[in-house]
């Protein structure tokens, strides 16, 4: 069996909750940007190709 390497998460530095537990968690790999929700570790994650990731991060920022 072919183990994957496990993903690092990170939490924004921008959480809205003031324990920083509601938010949501990035991982970043050369091909594409894993997302979660922070509550739910193990439950359904998105992953986005670098290029769309940058326009959501644009479009949120208001840029």
């Amino acid at each position: 069996m072919i183990r994957k390497p496990e993903l690092e998460w990170f939490k924004s530095s921008y959480s809205s909750s003031s324990n920083g537990e509601d938010c949501v968690e990035v991982a970043n790999t050369p091909g594409a940007i894993h997302v979660r929700d922070s509550k739910n570790a193990e439950g359904p994650r998105l992953a986005f190709r670098p290029t769309a990731w940058a326009g959501f991060v644009a479009h949120a920022s208001g840029e």
